[in-house]
């Protein structure tokens, strides 16, 4: 069964988090990863999407849980086609859920996923620190199959 996003202006976090099936705090982490979602806010502070946030958040949720991209995986997709269409995603089925994927699962593209955007400057202590924790974690991996 296919979803209609019911047509209002605005549509609270609590309302977009009902039919999309997207926890409120995984939208707000959303906004932080993806700039093309800024809901507006009201005068008492509260998130108002408008239809093109949640249709966004509809094509974020089939990307990233129904996919399996990655968080820079689905901004570069988005950034390849910011337009497409989201209407065929059905809002009420749930997500599957996760499977780990072995070394020969994984899809080609997904080096490209991963690939740092070439425009922006960023923190060389920041990214330091994160290759620290990924060999921290593959170091963990490799003593714990």
């Amino acid at each position: 069964m296919d979803f209609q996003i019911p047509e209002k202006l605005y549509y609270k976090i609590g309302e977009v988090a009902k039919f999309t099936g997207i926890k409120t705090h995984v939208l707000r982490y959303w906004e932080t990863e993806f700039k093309a979602i800024r809901p507006n806010k009201s005068r008492s502070n509260q998130r108002l999407y408008r239809k093109q946030d949640v249709e966004l958040i509809l094509r974020l949720k089939d990307l990233l849980y129904n996919q399996g991209f990655t968080i820079a995986g689905a901004r570069k997709k988005l950034r390849e086609k910011p337009a497409a269409k989201v209407a065929e995603v059905a809002v009420d089925a749930p997500a599957a859920p996760a499977q780990v994927k072995t070394k020969q699962q994984v899809p080609a593209e997904t080096s490209d996923q991963l690939a740092l955007p070439l425009s922006g400057s960023y923190d060389p202590k920041l990214l330091k620190e994160i290759r620290q924790d990924l060999l921290r974690l593959k170091k963990s991996l490799e003593a714990n199959p």
